[in-house]
């Protein structure tokens, strides 16, 4: 058996639907799925029907954008609860974050005499959670780039004329957040990053895990990231981050994780809840007899 536990859906900047995501992941193998969408958990529900109806293991995941010492940094949070009010009340947050960067964004194209409304890019994101890869297509559908990859490289990539950075919240704080409802804070890619000298800081910080596998992880760096997460204790996680076909193929497939890491992140999940129901026991439902 194996798993993919970084895919996104069209909840967030991927194409496909939950049921897609599922009906691929079948075609490929796939035992175990996770829904890691950005700054969302809408799609969870969606994702878990389907999984069940193909029985297929799935975990609830969302992938927070953070940061440290002013370094990007993805946190992957897995096994959290997709009811939990504050982290329902933090992703609501992000999201207006996000649709206010995508005016931003659509207003320095005008200044650019590029003729895109942000209402254009709104209709086809149909989520609270839109991106880059977003703006990306409504260039392309509105005939002022080519490609997807032209419309980041002459306006969206960082330090090109569209380009807004996106206000962030702190690792700590997406490693606590994600915590407290419940969850496993992973680092997401982390060879993408150049951020290896922030991992001792991490896991001081409460950070859980790795993503040691990822589709632009090349054999050295997943190598060099299992030595990391046996050095500090940390789990192994790994998935193809497939965004559905806005990113040329799908991805979905490409990676895949041993199941055994999967169990440790099970039992891992099974011990920290068990230790949460200890340390607050359910009160007694018989009245009180002091007076």
């Amino acid at each position: 058996m194996f798993a993919d536990l970084h895919l996104h859906t069209h909840f967030s900047d991927g194409t496909f639907s939950p049921e897609e995501v599922v009906a691929r992941g079948c075609r490929a193998g796939l035992g175990t799925l996770a829904v890691t969408d950005h700054d969302t958990v809408e799609g969870c529900p969606r994702m878990a029907a389907a999984c069940a109806a193909a029985h297929i293991e799935f975990f609830t995941g969302a992938e927070l954008t953070a940061e440290h010492d002013d370094l990007e940094l993805h946190i992957l949070g897995y096994f959290i609860d997709p009811e939990n009010q504050q982290l329902l009340r933090e992703l609501a947050r992000c999201q207006i974050v996000r649709q206010d960067r995508i005016r931003e964004m659509v207003a320095r194209l005008n200044e650019l005499n590029v003729p895109l409304q942000a209402e254009e890019v709104f209709a086809l994101a149909n989520c609270r959670s839109p991106g880059r890869p977003h703006v990306a297509r409504a260039l392309v559908q509105a005939g002022c780039c080519a490609s997807h990859d032209e419309a980041f490289e002459r306006f969206l990539k960082k330090n090109r004329p569209a380009w807004v950075p996106k206000a962030k919240m702190s690792a700590l704080e997406a490693i606590e957040l994600i915590h407290q409802a419940g969850g496993l804070a992973v680092m997401a890619h982390p060879a993408l990053n150049r951020a290896d000298h922030l991992i001792p800081a991490l896991k001081n910080g409460g950070l859980d895990g790795l993503e040691c596998y990822h589709t632009k992880h090349s054999a050295s760096a997943t190598r060099r990231y299992l030595e990391f997460a046996e050095r500090f204790h940390l789990l192994v996680t790994g998935g193809s981050d497939c965004h559905g076909k806005s990113k040329g193929r799908p991805l979905i497939g490409t990676v895949k994780l041993p199941y055994t890491h999967v169990e440790k992140l099970k039992a891992e999940d099974e011990r920290r809840k068990a230790g949460a129901a200890v340390a607050t026991p359910a009160l007694d439902p018989r009245p009180s007899t002091l007076d």
